[in-house]
């Protein structure tokens, strides 16, 4: 598949590049892509949730009744769950959410991500660029000249320079992501990938090395 190369000011450039067919042009396994992004979600998760079992509320043992004649059940600890203050009965507790994923799922997973968003159209391969200073609008300007105002969008380079990263952080639209680093969520979770020519050679360098 052959994509038009297109400058950061959305113009083209004249020239075309090859998408890897291995890595943008598969079958989809939307099972896989379901088991990654799944993982990913869980392991963002703390885990730290904890509610107070019996033992560990404090509150007196003295008996609150008197055992028989208040027409109520027999009750000889304020400390359970039936009372105002007491524990919580089967509460949550500390635990992971940890999902393993295999390598090769993991991988299959991004190349149909990959393979959704080229078939879709929604894959854009810019030149290489840095800002020279750390402005939101010169970023905005970059943003606006591809036509992706208001659009979620992931722009992924390759050793982006502290000025384009803090350039960015301020469009709530807009994120940007290393390409050695480029996960299955953020793949899934955006309308346009935009991606720099450097960064697509390391993505496709770093699937030729697995």
């Amino acid at each position: 598949m052959k994509v038009k190369v297109l400058g950061k000011d959305g113009k083209e450039t004249g020239r075309e590049i090859d998408l890897n067919d291995e890595i943008f042009g598969i079958e989809p396994n939307d099972h896989s892509v379901y088991l990654s992004v799944k993982s990913f979600l869980a392991a963002q998760r703390q885990g730290t949730h904890k509610s107070k079992e019996k033992w560990e509320v404090s509150r007196t043992t003295k008996k609150a009744f008197r055992q028989k004649g208040t027409g109520g059940a027999r009750r000889g600890s304020m400390k359970v769950s039936g009372v105002k203050g007491g524990a919580r009965a089967f509460g949550p507790k500390p635990h992971l959410y940890v999902l393993k994923v295999n390598k090769k799922v993991k991988d299959l997973a991004k190349r149909s991500a990959l393979t959704y968003k080229a078939k879709d159209g929604n894959l854009i391969i810019v030149e290489d660029f840095n800002l020279a200073a750390a402005k939101t609008k010169d970023f905005a300007a970059v943003v606006n000249g591809l036509n992706l105002k208001g659009t979620k969008s992931v722009f992924v380079l390759d050793g982006a320079d502290k000025n384009t990263l803090l350039s960015a952080r301020n469009l709530p639209t807009v994120s940007v992501s290393e390409a050695k680093s480029l996960n299955i969520f953020e793949i899934m979770n955006c309308k346009k990938l935009v991606l720099s020519e450097t960064a697509l050679k390391s993505l496709e360098s770093n699937f030729s090395n697995n």
